[in-house]
């Protein structure tokens, strides 16, 4: 597997999402030679150059990965906007900044593209919301191949989905991991060892998201086969089924997500 860019590549901060991207495309054959961080706070990462603020008189790079928090961009605006020129692809990671938004604050890049990644881009198993504006076929290529190897990347057609897709794939992890830590503080109360039950729930989260990923039938389908009728699941899906109450709490749970998302985005514009 080989890096997709020519060029510098530059890191606006690297906390979580940013580490877990860097680290993945490192072990991708991206070459830490190659690599700016800029962030305070430096970590371990061999071959990586670390430094407080954007190095001066050097050229732009060929991607400038922007990973700050939302409500630092425009404090840290004065620094970046001259980091990046008309060939350097910027890659926004700000949860509920726009492209036009991004585009006001750094007219001269050349592409700017928005993603929406989650942190399972570490295993190469994330997903990526996608979508670009300027910029050419060869960028988009490139970037798309880049993403790809944080694993699915879907490109969305209108600036509007990413809120849904948010909900979905970007804080949709967080609710899968309090389903799992539900399922074994459930499990300890029915009598198994708290250690013991939250390996099962791991264990059976990761062979089901394993099966469910590569199933070409649906979910539901999938369900109804670890089902007999008047069996202890049916038992459970009855009490999870009665008055579509998972349905009604996963969708006032992304509907807040989704919301939350728009407000972020409300603010970027000022």
């Amino acid at each position: 597997m080989s890096w997709p860019i020519e060029g510098a590549v530059w890191f606006a901060g690297c906390g979580n999402m940013g580490g877990a991207i860097l680290s993945r495309w490192l072990e991708c054959g991206l070459d830490p030679a190659r690599v700016t961080v800029i962030d305070p706070a430096p970590a371990s990462l061999p071959g990586v150059r670390w430094v407080a603020a954007p190095p001066q008189g050097e050229a732009a790079p060929a991607l400038f990965v922007l990973g700050i928090k939302p409500q630092m961009l425009d404090d840290a605006l004065p620094a970046y906007a001259g980091a990046v020129n008309e060939q350097t692809i910027l890659l926004s990671m700000l949860a509920g900044v726009e492209l036009g938004q991004l585009r006001k604050r750094f007219p001269q890049a050349g592409a700017i593209v928005r993603a929406m990644p989650n942190l399972a881009a570490r295993l190469g198993k994330g997903v990526t919301g996608l979508m670009m504006d300027g910029g050419h076929d060869a960028a988009h290529a490139a970037v798309d191949a880049a993403m790809h190897q944080l694993g699915l990347a879907e490109w969305l057609t209108e600036e509007d989905q990413f809120h849904a897709l948010t909900a979905v794939s970007g804080s949709g992890p967080a609710f899968l991991y309090r389903f799992v830590a539900a399922l074994a503080k459930s499990g300890t109360a029915l009598g198994l060892p708290e250690d013991q039950a939250m390996r099962l729930a791991k264990g059976m989260a990761e062979g089901a998201a394993a099966l469910v990923a590569q199933s070409p039938d649906h979910p539901d389908d999938l369900a109804a086969r670890v089902t007999s009728k008047g069996g202890t699941t049916a038992e459970g899906l009855a009490v999870l089924d009665h008055d579509s109450a998972m349905d009604a709490l996963i969708a006032a749970t992304l509907e807040a997500t989704a919301r939350r998302s728009r407000e972020l985005a409300d603010a970027a514009k000022g």
